[in-house]
C-alpha cells in the first residue's frame, strides 16, 4: 500500500555528490508513525470488532428512510467495516466508508475498530478528529507556537497516507478556509484512489450545507454510506450500566 518514494525508491538514502544522505521520505515516514499513534487515545486503542455490542441497537425501532430496524442497520455497518478491512489489506479497497448517525451511535467505535485492525496488520493509517486536525494546521500559522510539523507536512500526510480516517466531520460552522483544507485532502485522495473512512452526525442530504458542493460531491463518490441509529446515546447507557453495577 502507498506510493513508492520517487527520490530514493524506498531505500531511505539518496546521493548528494559523493555522499549518501537520508531521504526526506524518512522523516515523513517517522512523522506518519508518531502522528498516527498520537491521535488514537489509549481508550480508542482498545476498540475491537469483537467488542462491538449489538444489544444497544433496537430490534423493533425502524429507520424511517430504509424501513429496517436499528439492529439491522448496525449489522450492515459492522459487516461493511469488516469487509473494508479485508479488502484494504489485500490492496483492493476501491471505495471508502461514510458512517452517519447521531452522537453516541457507535460511529467512532467502528472507525477505531478499522484503524486498530489495519495497524495490527502492520499497515499505515491516520486517524484524525477533524476539528482537532484543523486546529493543528492553524497552529502552524503562529510564529511563536512550538509546533512539530508544518502545514505542508500535515496536509501532505493526510493526502498521502494509505488509509485516512476522518472522525467527527460534523455539524460545525466551517469557514471557507476549513472547507478548502478538507476539499484539498479529499480531492487528492480521490484522484489518487486512496480510501477514506468518515464519521459524521450530519444527514447525507444536509452535508452540502456544511462542507460545500465540491467536497460533498467527492465524498459521495468516494464512499459507501451506512447509517447507525440508537434510541439512547450508547455512552449514556453504558454509564448507567456501570452505576447500576456499583450499587
Amino acid at each position: 500500500m502507498g506510493e513508492v518514494c520517487r527520490e530514493c525508491g524506498d531505500r531511505g538514502l539518496v546521493l548528494r555528490g559523493n555522499a549518501a544522505v537520508p531521504c526526506s521520505c524518512v522523516k515523513q515516514k517517522a512523522m506518519r508513525f508518531r502522528f498516527a499513534q498520537a491521535q488514537l487515545t489509549p481508550l480508542m486503542r482498545e476498540y475491537r470488532f469483537e467488542h462491538f455490542n449489538f444489544q444497544y441497537y433496537s430490534r423493533t425501532a425502524k429507520d424511517g428512510v430504509k424501513g429496517i430496524t436499528y439492529y439491522e442497520l448496525a449489522r450492515r455497518a459492522y459487516k461493511a467495516a469488516r469487509d473494508f478491512v479485508d479488502l484494504f489489506l489485500k490492496g483492493e479497497a476501491g471505495e471508502g466508508l461514510l458512517f452517519i448517525g447521531p452522537v453516541g451511535a457507535g460511529k467512532t467505535f467502528l472507525a477505531c475498530c478499522i484503524a486498530n485492525a489495519v495497524l495490527e496488520a502492520g499497515k499505515e493509517v491516520l486517524f484524525v478528529v477533524v476539528p482537532d486536525f484543523l486546529d493543528e494546521i492553524r497552529a502552524t500559522y503562529d510564529e511563536e507556537a512550538d509546533v512539530e510539523y508544518s502545514e505542508h507536512e500535515l496536509l501532505g500526510l493526510a493526502k498521502s497516507v494509505p488509509l485516512l480516517i476522518l472522525d467527527d466531520l460534523g455539524a460545525f460552522i466551517y469557514t471557507e478556509w476549513a472547507r478548502q483544507k478538507i476539499y484539498s485532502i479529499l480531492n487528492h485522495r480521490l484522484n489518487h484512489c486512496l480510501p477514506v473512512v468518515v464519521t459524521t452526525n450530519v444527514a447525507l442530504e444536509d452535508l452540502e450545507e456544511y462542507l460545500g458542493e465540491r467536497t460533498t460531491s467527492r465524498l459521495i463518490e468516494m464512499c459507501r454510506s451506512y447509517r447507525l441509529l440508537v434510541e439512547n446515546d450508547i455512552r449514556f447507557v453504558r454509564r448507567q450500566e456501570r452505576e447500576s453495577r456499583r450499587r
